[in-house]
């Protein structure tokens, strides 16, 4: 503490130097913490952008060169062509002889396992919750535990079980292995947003269900719909193990086809992947502000 005397003949005045000093030291530290904390940020950030946009960088430039061309050192095809995709969609090579079959397998396969687990999910919720199943909490328990097993665990006991029920190379099979690791989660999800909706609209069951219960679930259904259309869309063990004739495989699978041979057509795989990828891509983004709401509400009621 110090006592400065003005020359005027002034009362002494005190002032509290170290107290003050002390204050914009530290706001000085915080500023610079703050600084540092943001430049680290904006670093990790910027390397993990590069990280998930090179890949898709070269998918792109291998797309636009010409056959035998696309180990080139250039940063960018220098006769950048689109030709590439020209074949993929008119199928003029003989790895794209079934492409445009395999591709409405992808999309039936990825439909119908988003409408059974969207029935499948829904009904269940609506049983246990709205219609007060006695014991109905074991049904979602041991729904979810299923998933304390992992998937590829199970690969092989189901295809015994498809071959012996002579469902090989049949697109049902992948749908009735995908259906029951997508449905848990469907449940939970409509579960725990079905406690939003009030009881008093209850009416009878089918007017519950049909005309109150599935519009109010509309962004838990876009959600727990869009999550079983990208499973199945970009799931490749079963259909690989399920799916090997050229008629009834999809698109991921036909993939693999391109690495058969001692000469690869490298450009011709990234055009079509680039292709099967765009559906998902449009589809996240088409629903995606639902899909958030939906997944939020879902997981802070219970």
């Amino acid at each position: 503490m110090t006592t400065t005397t003005l020359d005027t003949g002034r009362a002494p005045v005190k002032t509290d130097l170290p107290a003050t000093y002390s204050m914009e030291r530290m706001r000085r530290s915080a500023r610079r913490w703050r600084y540092l904390t943001n430049a680290g940020a904006a670093l990790i950030g910027a390397l993990l952008i590069a990280w998930t946009l090179i890949p898709l960088y070269n998918m792109v430039m291998v797309s636009l060169e010409h056959e035998g061309e696309v180990f080139s050192d250039h940063l960018w095809p220098p006769q950048a062509s689109t030709d590439s995709f020209r074949v993929v969609l008119t199928e003029s090579h003989w790895y794209l002889e079934s492409f445009w079959h395999q591709f409405g397998n992808s999309v039936f396969l990825a439909a119908m396992v988003t409408l059974l687990v969207l029935v499948i999910g829904t009904l269940t919720s609506f049983s246990v919750g709205r219609m007060r199943i006695r014991n109905g909490w074991l049904i979602t328990n041991a729904a979810l535990l299923t998933y304390v097993i992992p998937a590829s665990f199970l690969a092989i006991p189901f295809y015994l079980i498809m071959n012996r029920y002579g469902l090989q190379n049949n697109p049902w099979s992948v749908i009735a292995v995908l259906v029951p690791f997508a449905t848990p989660y469907a449940i939970f999800i409509f579960q725990e947003y079905g406690r939003s909706i009030p009881i008093e609209l209850d009416e009878s069951p089918f007017q519950i269900y049909y005309k109150i219960y599935l519009p109010l679930m509309a962004p838990a259904l876009v959600a727990v719909g869009t999550y079983a259309l990208l499973l199945a869309w970009n799931e490749y063990l079963y259909q690989f193990l399920l799916l090997s004739n050229d008629r009834s495989m999809t698109v991921a699978v036909a993939l693999g086809k391109f690495l058969n041979s001692d000469v690869a057509p490298w450009n011709y795989m990234m055009a079509t992947a680039i292709i099967y990828a765009l559906p998902p891509i449009a589809t996240y983004y088409a629903f995606r502000h639902k899909m958030s709401g939906g997944l939020t509400m879902g997981g802070v009621k219970g």
